[in-house]
Formats: structure tokens, sequence, C-alpha cells
């Protein structure tokens, strides 16, 4: 749904997707939490499609009114996504995918580990996508410059393991290249689902 209101996000999901699947493993996570984060990075953006185009592509900093409006689409894409029940462990990760390690996140300004990790991982895996995006307030930096940036704010915004085991996901040789979709659903190739 967001991808056919903004046909340009498909790319940016499939990207933070990929990433966060990579992280994931990584950290070690289980199967079905693996799959919760990949949707969830799929997913926790969809709550955009409550925000005015006006808002969404503004090309100047928002104002104060703006930025409380933004901030309602991570509690609107828990609601959406609570509405069917498989998304339900996906649905818990939304709303914090926002929250800073330092609790100075939204919406509920949680902070250390009342975080889920999977919203930590999320977290990391958007910033870096959206810094080396372009936007239309902005332009896109490096992949070296998005990394410092992460690691300039590991402990405060972003957790510490969770950078470094996505620098390391991101330097890895072997990593698919985030040019490639992810599926619309899990094979065996990419992540069979067990019962662990």
């Amino acid at each position: 749904m967001v991808s056919e209101r903004t046909p340009e996000l498909r790319h940016h999901i499939d990207d933070v997707a990929l990433l966060a699947q990579g992280v994931g493993r990584r950290l070690g996570l289980r199967t079905h939490e693996l799959y919760e984060v990949v949707r969830a990075a799929e997913l926790y953006d969809i709550g955009k499609m409550a925000i005015p185009d006006a808002i969404l592509t503004k090309p100047g900093p928002l104002d104060a009114a703006e930025w409380e409006f933004m901030r309602q689409h991570t509690i609107v894409g828990e609601r959406m996504l609570h509405v069917a029940p498989a998304l339900a462990g996906v649905a818990r990760l939304v709303p914090w995918s926002h929250e800073r390690l330092d609790g100075g996140g939204y919406p509920d300004a949680l902070a250390g580990d009342e975080i889920p990790l999977g919203a930590r991982i999320v977290a990391v895996c958007d910033a870096f996508n959206a810094m080396t995006s372009d936007r239309p307030y902005r332009r896109a930096v490096s992949a070296d410059e998005a990394v410092a940036e992460l690691h300039r704010h590991s402990g405060t915004q972003f957790d510490a393991e969770v950078v470094a085991a996505f620098q390391a996901e991101l330097t890895d040789p072997s990593r698919e290249r985030a040019t490639t979709p992810l599926p619309a659903r899990f094979d065996g190739r990419v992540l069979s689902v067990s019962a662990n």
C-alpha cells in the first residue's frame, strides 16, 4: 500500500529489510524473531499512509505541529498491523522503531533494553538508508559518512551492539547487494520458518 502511494519507497523498504535480515542473523535471532524483524523493516512506516503529502514531502523543516502529526505514524502503523493476527509480533515492533537508546525517541520515550532488539535493528538500518538517500530537504551522504554518523550516536540514539553488527554486515563481501529485492514471502533460500 505504501509503495503504491509512494513508488520510490519500494527500494527503501527492500534495502532496510535486507539490512535488517543480515543484522538480525549476526545478532543470533531465532527464525521466528528474524521473520518478525524483516517484516517490521518492511512495514514500520506503513502508518505514513495517514500523513498528508504536504508534510511527507515538505522541502524544509517541519514545524512543531507537523512533527507532532508525523510522530503519530508509528501508532497508526501499529493499529493497522494489529488487524492481521499473523502480524501481531511485527505490530509490536513497529511503534518503537523510532525510539532512542537514551529515551529521547517516540512515541513512548523507551530507553535501553525497554526497546525490543528488533526495533533497535530496524532503527539503525532505517537511519543508514535515510542518510544515504536523497530527501526533499537534503542530499544523500556517502555510506562511510552514514556509518560514521551511526557510530557518533552509538550508545545514545542507537544500540552500540546493533551498530557494530550493522557495520560488519555492510562491509561483508559475501552480503547480498541491497538492490536485490526481498521475496514477497520467505522461501528456503532466504529463511525457512521453523518452530524454534
